[in-house]
């Protein structure tokens, strides 16, 4: 039985999907107000409980051989609190119940965001980058997801539950309701800009790919302890991806730039008046967001590639097509 965090969103979506798909028994933890329409339709076993409910683990871990922990606070907005509730205790209750259970490979969903904020032109990393480097005062979302990831090494350290972790990058594709629901506003209304000048490589994967390098790492014997980037599908340049969103769209090529360095510190003084009025809502542009479209630099995935022969099978034509007609009709 393999059990999946996080299952309605969307990566943890797509990792149902695939397991699905390869005749896999899966079961998906829900939460009493998760939207569970589509795992209904597809007939997944559903165990109701929550990561931040360490005793509703116990029983939804029972007969399982595998745990996918996509679960998250997601976004780049919101109170520590939250994130440290969610992200690190949550990930601390799956550590202890999976132990107790005795699970077979723990895959746990990192992301390159745990890297930090690192930038700088032609700069490349791999797996062996530090994590944690340069953090903004306020990327709860980076800070929690590096905290996790030492939960998660320190378990595996000491011989308490078989690890593999993957850090996926951008995702991208159907049952996206955080980054492409705003592109296209943004491009519909007119509004959207490129920042820098358009032509910095992007880290973006779409989401039924990262599925596939998620069930590759949590089933090969030689990943077991190891780190995997899922973080790109191949080249692609930040106006060649925009634009191609606007093209499925039928609107014009988005032309206009903003400065990456006029873009950060306009987000910087955004979030600062965010939290100095204490609003709830995130603001139009933050640095997090500014640093996921506008860095230089560029996360490889050779590892993967190399060591669990993953090759995505979606490309980026395909992918922006049915990410945007899912968009469009959820709207």
């Amino acid at each position: 039985m393999n059990l999946v965090t996080g299952a309605s969103g969307l990566l943890g979506s797509h990792v149902v999907e695939k397991l699905l798909a390869m005749g896999e028994p899966v079961r998906a933890l829900v939460r009493p107000s998760s939207d569970t329409r589509l795992l209904d339709e597809w007939g997944v076993e559903k165990a109701l409980g929550d990561i931040t409910d360490a005793q509703s683990l116990v029983e939804a871990m029972k007969g399982v051989k595998r745990v996918y922990h996509v679960a998250a606070q997601v976004g780049d907005w919101g109170p520590w609190e939250r994130f440290v509730v969610v992200t690190i205790d949550g990930t601390r209750n799956m550590l202890a119940a999976a132990r107790q259970a005795k699970i077979q490979r723990f895959l746990h969903v990192s992301s390159i965001s745990a890297y930090g904020h690192p930038d700088g032109d032609g700069l490349v990393l791999d797996e062996s980058a530090p994590l944690g480097v340069n953090l903004h005062k306020w990327s709860y979302y980076s800070r929690a997801k590096v905290e996790a990831e030492k939960l998660v090494w320190q378990a595996h350290s000491a011989g308490d539950v078989p690890v593999t972790v993957v850090k996926p990058s951008w995702l991208y594709g159907p049952r996206d309701r955080a980054s492409m629901p705003r592109l296209i506003r943004a491009i519909r209304a007119g509004k959207a800009k490129l920042i820098g000048d358009g032509t910095n490589r992007l880290n973006l994967t779409y989401a039924g790919n990262g599925a596939e390098g998620c069930v590759l790492a949590a089933t090969n014997e030689k990943a077991l302890g190891e780190s995997y980037n899922l973080s790109s599908d191949g080249p692609i340049q930040q106006r060649e991806y925009i634009n191609k969103i606007a093209e499925c769209l039928g609107c014009p090529p988005v032309t206009r730039k903003v400065p990456y360095g006029v873009a950060r510190g306009a987000a910087f003084l955004m979030e600062l008046f965010g939290h100095m009025l204490g609003r709830k809502k995130p603001p139009l542009v933050t640095r997090y967001s500014v640093w996921l479209i506008g860095r230089r630099c560029f996360f490889s995935s050779e590892k993967a590639r190399r060591e669990l022969g993953w090759e995505p099978t979606v490309g980026y034509d395909e992918g922006v097509r049915l990410a945007v007609e899912s968009c469009l009709n959820k709207a």
